[in-house]
Parts: structure tokens; sequence; C-alpha cells
């Protein structure tokens, strides 16, 4: 889940449907300055579903030890110590399934979500929050995910159905990073997030030249990008949300039965040049 916090509750949003607006971020991604992703489908694709792993756990949320929904909040933009307050090796376990879900079917997509998730546990992971018997699991996890996208790689190569161009370790960099700062943009709208932001790595444009794409606040969900990555001048799009009328909870039973009784709203964000 992904929390915000309002008068007397939260707006709650499914990891699934924060990611399914970031797919769609991605689907207007390309203009006179940035390039648009090719192969367009594939990278798509991954954006859109890269968080389904969470499904299940999100269709049962718990609370935390202070009574709130469990869920990623504005507090932990620009972090990712606290792992969303659920077990690890939980944790583990839906990010592992995020990947073996898309592989089956789709490993160009699975190779740009496995190097998500790697980069979400290596380099912007503190492994100072994460207890010494649990560091061993944390190690091998990333180990197979390597494995993983040399494996899907070497598949997709011999399969000879892509350009070898898409195939090459830059392009496919250069997708899992669209993948995160779409994956950014859509937390920051989720959340309504009210500080400075970027769309995380620095982008090459067209003409060669290399730019961090800045994120800027300027009314409820409406946030002015500069420079300005979409092939519309102007984006407004939806995403559903609950909201439970309660800032804490007794039990995890009880938040689930105020989520199951909320309304779904579509809640509006937009993005401006």
């Amino acid at each position: 889940m992904l929390r915000s916090k309002a008068d007397g509750g939260w707006w709650l949003v499914t990891h699934p449907d924060h990611a399914h607006l970031a797919g769609e971020f991605a689907k207007y991604w390309g203009n006179e300055f940035f390039a648009s992703p090719e192969p367009r489908e594939d990278v798509l694709r991954g954006i859109h579903c890269h968080d389904d792993g969470w499904r299940v756990r999100d269709a049962q949320p718990v609370i935390t030890k202070q009574g709130s929904p469990a869920a990623f909040s504005v507090e932990l933009v620009g972090k990712y110590s606290a792992f969303e307050d659920i077990d690890f090796g939980a944790y583990l376990a839906v990010r592992r399934e995020a990947v073996q879900l898309m592989a089956r079917e789709y490993p160009y997509a699975a190779i740009l979500i496995s190097m998500h998730t790697y980069n979400l546990l290596s380099e912007r992971a503190d492994r100072s929050t994460i207890r010494e018997d649990e560091l061993p699991l944390l190690d091998a996890f990333l180990e197979q995910q390597v494995s993983l996208q040399t494996a899907l790689r070497d598949q997709l190569i011999a399969a000879n159905e892509l350009v070898p161009a898409h195939l090459e370790r830059s392009t496919l960099r250069h997708h899992f990073q669209l993948l995160q700062a779409c994956d950014n943009l859509s937390l920051l709208s989720c959340v309504d997030f009210d500080g400075h932001a970027t769309l995380l790595h620095p982008f090459t444009t067209i003409d060669g030249a290399t730019t961090e794409i800045n994120v800027q606040r300027i009314a409820e969900r409406t946030f002015r990008l500069s420079p300005y990555p979409f092939s519309q001048p102007q984006i407004s799009l939806t995403f559903p949300a609950r909201f439970v009328p309660a800032e804490t909870f007794a039990t995890s039973g009880d938040l689930r039965e105020a989520l199951n009784r909320a309304e779904t709203v579509s809640v509006a964000v937009t993005v401006t040049a």
C-alpha cells in the first residue's frame, strides 16, 4: 500500500495501481528533447506491471506498531530504509514474485523489473537498517537477481527476435532508469509530495546532453517538470484510491474491514511543462 494523510484518516493506494499510473506516464515519454522507449511494448509492460507482485499482500493490509496502515508514505520519499514496515523475508518474497510473474512470458520486461529491484536493495537501501541475521538473505537475493538478468538476456539474444541494440546493456540501463523515473513520479503523485524532487537519474537528451529532470509541486497533485520529457504539454491522469476514516487501528482486521467498506474514488494528478 501507499498512504497519504488526510483529515481524520488515510488515503490508500495499492502498489499495482501506483505502478499502473507509472505505466500511464511512460506512454507519454518522448518529445523533441527525449527519445521514446524502444522496444516500446516491452518497456511499457515492465513499467506498468512492476509492482504486480504486491497484489496478494495489498489485499490483506496490516498495521504498524503505532496502529497506522503499514505502507509507503511521504516520509519515505527519497529514502529506502524502512521497507514499508513489513517482515523482511516477506518483502523479498514479494519482490521476487513481481519479477517471476513477468519472466514467464515477457523476459525483456522482467529484466527491467529485476534491475529496478536490485537497485532498490543495493544502491538505495540502507543496510544498517537490516538485521544482521537478515543480511545473508539480502545478499543471496541480489545474486539471484543478477543471475536471472543474465539468463533472460541470453535467452532473448538466442531467440533473435529483437533488434540487437535493444539488448545492449546501455539500452537496458536506460529503460530501467525510465522505469524508476515514472515510478518516482507516480509515488510523488500518490502521496502528493510537497518538496524538492527529481526523477532520480540524469537522462541523456536527443542532442547528447545529460540533465536531471526536476519536479516542483505547484498545486494539489499538480507538478511542473523541468526539463519536460512528455509528448503533450500537460497530462491529466487518474488513479484509484480509498479513504479509511481513522488515523490508527486496533488490529489489522479493523483496517481491512474499514478498507473493504471504503468507496473507490478516482484521484486526479496533473503534470505540466
